[in-house]
Formats: structure tokens, sequence, C-alpha cells
């Protein structure tokens, strides 16, 4: 491949990079070693050989099991040399969900980052796996074969998978989402102008990258910019401002639930070492007003937000960073992105009208895997994708996300979108995260109850709550109910998981 020739494959990105700047360090691993883009770039085409050498074929699809090192990486980008699909699995989940996956991707190889992740180490320990190739992986890969018999794709679709992703699955079995290749080329371009990313930035990277977020956002918009990465197998907040005061993290990116634990664990405002820092973003969830602010104050920079799911490659909205907001939306549409407010045909979305939100674009996903009947669900015709959420424009055009379809609440004739009643709980003292659900009343109307989490050695007290709810929220929203809960449950991601909490309710 030419510097002339068009990028069609993500890990001709990484090819590119190698090529014009190969010494400059695209990886600052756990344990203080780096790996500069030449050296990626050659563990990926090792990598890729290595592959081949086990009999995986285009469209043979890899699972790999692990926690953010540069083997995942390697296998993501050795996967696209070879025309293979790689399935990243984040080692974290239980053996029933990782056995839930395999079984539906049909992989003709497992492979594990147990060298990093003690969990991928009790994975690989119950497959049988072997030690791979460590003058290809580096240290602590190991491997298993199929134990049944895998099918190459060879479909049309078969070149244009760039990864599968499965989604969390909070509700029945998980699904694989086919990402496309053109979409993650399309995104990173996107995402690093709107950060206006340079060879001399520093991201970081503790969102797994078996998530979007984690491929998308943080990976491929930091390649395409040529720029380097701390890559850490899980985020620690005290790590975090390790990172930020050396290498000198620039780019600060991640999920509302890491920055309320950075928050949590922040040394005093005069003891912060950041002298890079120069933007903060958060996506993969609601952001709530109260830690915007609290962010912001600390870091002395504005926090900016962002709109995506796994069935797109990459946000499809984000603030714009000449013009940070004061609340807490989406921002606008990314180059590319066309959004209709509850049906196709719907028009120009109206300012303040809630509906369905349908988006089309090249990031679209390919479809679910081996599931036409989801596909359908979710693909519409004319290339519209149906999100899932519910949401509204303001008068110039910037997103606010009303809350999750399957989240809505009905409260005797009434809508109760949990993410409002969730940032008005947010703001009480002592709290650290909520999440409101809706529990089935005997005369089929529907209940709001509250689930908080306090800040660590807080107490919160629910009457106290409760009389700050009745003041901030009409009636028909406030909670019948506030549980105190130790540790509500998120996906490894850190997006909240409400159906575990729905279930302790019935």
């Amino acid at each position: 491949m030419s510097q002339a020739e068009p990028i069609t494959r993500i890990h001709e990105v990484l090819a590119l990079q190698a090529r014009l700047q190969p010494d400059a360090i695209c990886l600052y691993e756990e344990g203080g070693g780096t790996l500069s883009y030449a050296q990626l770039w050659q563990r990926v085409q090792d990598v890729a050989g290595w592959l081949q050498s086990q009999g995986v074929r285009p469209g043979h699809r890899v699972l790999m099991v692990g926690e953010n090192c540069a083997a995942m990486i390697a296998a993501l980008f050795g996967c696209g040399v070879a025309g293979a699909w790689p399935v990243g699995v984040n080692a974290r989940l239980s053996a029933r969900e990782v056995d839930s996956i395999r079984r539906h991707a049909q992989p003709e190889l497992l492979l594990y980052a147990a060298g990093i992740s003690s969990a991928a180490r009790a994975h690989a320990a119950a497959a049988g796996a072997v030690e791979a190739d460590s003058a290809v992986w580096g240290p602590g890969v190991q491997a298993a074969r199929a134990t049944g018999s895998t099918q190459a794709e060879t479909g049309e679709l078969a070149a244009e998978v760039a990864t599968v992703i499965y989604t969390s699955g909070t509700t029945g079995a998980p699904k694989g989402v086919l990402v496309p290749h053109r979409g993650l080329l399309h995104f990173a371009r996107v995402s690093a102008a709107s950060r206006r990313l340079t060879p001399r930035d520093i991201g970081y990277a503790a969102l797994p990258m078996s998530h979007i977020f984690g491929i998308a956002t943080v990976l491929m918009a930091t390649l395409h910019a040529g720029a380097g990465l701390v890559l850490r197998s899980r985020f620690d907040a005290d790590d975090a401002f390790k990172a930020l005061a050396h290498p000198g993290v620039s780019i600060l990116q991640g999920v509302p639930t890491m920055f309320s634990r950075m928050m949590a664990a922040a040394p005093p405002r005069a003891e912060l070492r950041a002298p890079a820092l120069r933007y903060l973003y958060t996506g993969g969830a609601a952001l709530d007003p109260t830690q915007k602010r609290d962010a912001e104050r600390y870091f002395g920079v504005p926090m900016h937000h962002g709109y995506g799911i796994t069935e797109y490659a990459g946000s499809m909205f984000i603030t714009d960073i000449d013009a940070p907001r004061d609340d807490c939306s989406a921002g606008y549409a990314v180059d590319g992105v066309e959004m209709r407010i509850g049906s196709p045909d719907a028009g120009a979305p109206a300012p303040g009208v809630r509906g369905d939100i349908l988006i089309r674009g090249p990031g679209v996903m390919l479809g679910y895997y081996r599931d036409p009947e989801q596909t359908a669900l979710a693909l519409l015709p004319g290339g519209w994708l149906n999100t899932g959420d519910i949401g509204f424009v303001d008068a110039g055009g910037a997103l606010f996300i009303a809350g999750r379809s399957k989240d809505l609440i009905i409260r005797s004739g009434f809508n109760v979108y949990p993410i409002e009643v969730e940032s008005v709980i947010n703001a009480f003292p002592g709290v650290r995260l909520s999440a409101v659900v809706g529990r089935g009343t005997a005369d089929h109307n529907e209940e709001v109850i509250a689930f908080v989490e306090p800040l660590p050695g807080a107490t919160i007290d629910t009457h106290l709550l409760m009389l700050h709810l009745r003041a901030q929220l009409a009636p028909y929203k406030r909670p019948a109910r506030i549980i105190p809960i130790e540790t509500i449950p998120t996906t490894v991601s850190g997006k909240i998981l409400k159906q575990p909490l729905k279930e302790r309710l019935a």
C-alpha cells in the first residue's frame, strides 16, 4: 500500500503511521515499556502470519479474551491483515457470558491475554489453552482450537467486517454487531478532527478495546493522528492521575463512572499535575450536570460530551470544541450523520419534539451476526438505524438524550425519563451514582424506584433526599422508594446495568 492508495481497512492506518513516523511512541504499556509505531506494525504482521499458520482463513472468527494490552490490539489488526473477523471479549465477563459468545460466534481459534489479566488466565485454563508463540505475541498469550467444525464467512459482507462486538446483553442473549471497516475509518478521521489531535497528543486508554468506545474513539482516532496512548488493562483513578503528570496525558476520555471515581479520589486542586491536559470527554452514558460542573472546576478545562452506540462505528454526535456547552447536550451531528425523530420520513427534527432517534451514516452496522430478526428490527428501509434511544433537539440542532426506549416509565399516563430523575438525585450531597427503574403495580401502573450509591465514607439520609426530590420534581416523577445500594452494577465499560436492579424488585 503506497501513501497515495486509498485506505480501506483499519490496519492500514497503523501501517501508514509506521511508515511516516516509525520511531514515534504509539503505546505506553503497563510496567513502563513502550512500543513504537514500527514495532507495533511488525507485531501485527507477525500475528497475521501466525494466525494463517494456525489455519485461520478469511471469514473465520477469532475470539480474543482479555483486557487492554498490546496483544489485544495486535489481534484486532492481525485478523484484519489475515482477512479474519476479530471478536474481542472482555475477560471480566463471567464464564457463562464468554461461553455464550463463543457458541454464537463459532470461532476457528480462541486467544487469551493471560499475561496481563488473571480473569483471562482463568478462562484460558477452563478452555485448556496452551502458550502461544511468545516470539510473535510477546509473553502471556494462550491459544485453543475450536472444539467443533467452523465455517468461514464467504458472503458479500465477509470483507467489509472490521470486528464483531457483542453487546452487553442486559436482557436476553448478547448480539454480535458487525462493525464495518468504512465506518471505523470514517469516524477515526472525524474524531481526530473534533479534538484537533496531533502526533504530540497522548491519550489515556482504559476503556476496553472490546467496546466500540475504546476501539473507535480512543484507538482508531489516536492512530489516525499518529498520537500516543497510555494503555491500561483496567481503570484505576490513582494511575490516571499519575499518567496526567507523566508521560503527560493531554486527552482524557471515559464513561461518566470513570470520572466520578477520579473525582472521589482526586488530590487537592493545588496538587493536581496535568501540564498537558487540554481535552476532557465523556460518553457511553448520560452526562450528569453535577459531575460536569465538578470536573470542569477541578481540571480547569471544559468537559465535552457525545452520543454513540455499539451499532454505530463511533460517536454520532459530539459537542463543539470551540463552543463548550453549559448544559448536558450530546452536541451536534458529526460529518456524514443524518438524524430523524420518530420515523425516517419525519423530516428535519422540530425543536423540543421527543421521539425515537433514527440515524443514517457510514458507521451504521452491517447487521447482527446470525440474527436476521433482530437485524430487521434495527435496520429500517432507506439505511436508517433505530437506536432504541429517545431524544430531542433544541433550536440550534443540539441533541439531548431523554433515555432508552426500554427504560421509559409510564406513571399515571405520564412519561418519566429516568435520566431526569437521576440527574436530580446525583446533585444531592453524598451521592456517587443513582439508577432509576420502573416497577409494575397491581393497578397496571408503574411506580418509580431509585437505587442510590453513596460516595465512599458517606451516608445518605433518604428522608432528606426525598424532601430534596419533592422540591425538584413533579409528583409523578418522584420515586415511590429510595433504596441505598453499596455498588450499582455496571458493564465492564461502565454503563449502568438496570436489569439486575429490576430483578431485585421482583
